[in-house]
Parts: structure tokens; sequence; C-alpha cells
């Protein structure tokens, strides 16, 4: 409320005065909520794992953890926008391969901040594989027979994602150039309205994670046709792998993670890193992980630092050798 100056006014300001320090001193995280920015929009893969782990978070801090959706640019907006944050642990990344890895490369000298030197990698938090989903009214029953469709049809078919250079996008493009086919990409802003437009007709298929996919196959509304892990998922054990159906460099693991501004102080870094390590551990998050057929990451502090430019390291020439390219 603003104070009125009247006779009460220099006492009243006096008081403000006073208390604006002991507000600012208040101890992290009690001053306000924390924002928890995820850099894709609601449904997909990256939402589904920041609501699950905001809740956890939220009853171990003790304050409300908040999920802020900020789509576009391949992921790298949202991500921008954490790197020049405040570094006051008020602030906080849902890291995502597609931003952190490929964004970077595809978007160059339009992504001003570093993966690395600009984050404070506080812990990774899932892992999951990309499919390739059909309609299940069409007459394509697996991969082989997309593939002989898309050849029968060059640029006949069209696929959706989340958008250009999400790592389903890239997942896709590499598998038109093992299988020497063409297909055409239709970007959307959100992985839901990707399955809404494939499960009403609009565009025959599209290429999403098993977390976000999962609920879709389970009820029979999509049909998987490959995932790119290097061995089958033990609950989805009927989806073949690309290895076994021949395509032996299509392995992808989509991976996200948690990270802060790269100047967060130490304490508050490593507070969110024992926070998010018990939160991982919690037998309803781990059952609602298995519900979604996500596997929790397991590096935290330095080894999460380390994987991350690992990460970019082995992928920037492969995304370079891909030849995606973004407008």
């Amino acid at each position: 409320m603003i104070p009125l100056i009247g006779r009460r006014g220099a006492g009243t300001l006096l008081a403000g005065a006073l208390a604006a320090p002991a507000l600012a001193q208040a101890p992290w995280p009690k001053a306000g909520p924390i924002r928890f920015v995820v850099p894709f929009g609601s449904g997909g893969t990256t939402d589904i794992v920041a609501r699950l782990l905001a809740g956890e978070m939220s009853q171990r801090l003790g304050q409300t953890v908040l999920v802020e959706n900020r789509p576009g640019a391949g992921a790298t907006l949202g991500t921008g926008q954490v790197a020049r944050a405040t570094p006051d642990g008020y602030t906080i990344l849902l890291t995502v391969i597609s931003a952190m890895v490929v964004g970077k490369v595809l978007y160059g000298p339009r992504v001003t901040w570093d993966p690395v030197a600009d984050f404070a990698h506080i812990a990774m938090v899932m892992s999951t594989p990309y499919l390739v989903l059909v309609r299940p009214d069409l007459p394509i029953h697996s991969l082989t027979d997309l593939v002989a469709e898309a050849k029968r049809r060059p640029d006949g078919l069209t696929y959706g994602t989340a958008g250009i250079g999400s790592m389903p996008h890239l997942t896709a493009e590499r598998l038109c150039r093992a299988a020497g086919i063409s297909m055409q990409h239709a970007a959307y802003r959100s992985i839901a309205q990707v399955a809404t437009d494939v499960i009403a007709g609009n565009i025959p298929l599209m290429v999403d994670s098993l977390t976000g996919a999962s609920a879709n196959i389970r009820s029979g509304a999509l049909r998987p046709l490959a995932q790119s892990w290097p061995e089958r998922v033990p609950d989805f054990p009927e989806i073949p792998t690309f290895k076994e159906l021949g395509y032996s460099d299509l392995v992808v693991d989509g991976w996200s993670g948690i990270a802060a501004p790269a100047r967060t102080s130490r304490p508050i870094v490593e507070r969110l890193a024992e926070v998010v390590r018990d939160s991982l551990a919690s037998p309803d998050l781990l059952r609602r992980y298995k519900e979604t057929a996500t596997a929790p990451g397991r590096f935290f502090l330095e080894d999460a630092q380390n994987f991350v430019r690992d990460e970019l390291t082995t992928w920037t020439p492969i995304i370079r050798a891909s030849g995606a390219t973004v407008d």
C-alpha cells in the first residue's frame, strides 16, 4: 500500500525505510516464490517434468516454485532469459538438450549466452527416448511401412514437432537422411498442439519424446513405430529401436536438467541440488516418472556441469553434419 503523506506520513515513511533492508535481507528462499522457467509450451515433456519437480521442491523448500512457460526459438528464448536473470536463487531453468546443445549450434550468433559459462548446472533430472508416431487408422504399422510410403510419395508426408531445432526435429531429419527419404516438417509452438492435430487427422505423424507421448500410446490414440534409445524400454517393450531396425547411428537421448544463472551463490546452488536429489528419490515422483516412462537423472553439480560440456562437444559436429537449419 502506498502511504499517505499527512500527520503520520513521516513516521510511515521512516518505518518503511527501516523495514526495507530487513526485507531485502530475508534468508533465501523466504523472500518470494521461485520462478522455474520452462523454455517450451505446456503439455510437452519438459512441462510435465517441471511440474512434477516443482511440487516436490515446493514441499522441501517451504516456498512456492512456479512454473513459467517461455517457448520460442528452439527453446533458446526462455533459456536466454534465465542466463540474464539476477543470480539470487529466485530464477531457475529447466535445461533441455534442444536449447543447450542443438539451439546453440543452429542459432549461432543469435544465441548470446554460453551453455556452460553462463549457467550453474545444478542437476540432470530426466532422460527419455524420442519416437516416431502415427495415427492408428493409417495403413502404416511399422517404420518399414513409413519409409516405403515416404519413398512412394516424396515430400508427401508431413510430420509435426514442437519447433525448428528441437530434438524431435533433428531426430526426424537424421532418420530422413539415413533412410533416403524426404518429409515435410510442420513446426508448432507446443507438442500438445501437434498431438491434437495428428489425432484429429490434420497431419499423419509426429516425433515426440516417450515421456510426452506415453499417455496417448497407452490409450491407443497414437501408434509408435520406433524409438531412439539403444535398447528397448522396459515399460514399452513392444516398441523397437531405430538401431535394431537397421539405423545403428540413430541413438538419441532426450535429457533435461536444472540450472541457475552462473553467478548464483554456491550455498544456494548446493541447497537446490540437495532439494532436487531428494525430490528425485521421492516415491511419488518415481511412480509418476514410471507412468510417463521417464528415467531420473543421475548427475549433480560439477558432474552436471561436465555432462553438459561433454554433450556440447559430442553433438556439435553431428548437428552440423545433419544439415538441419533454421530461418
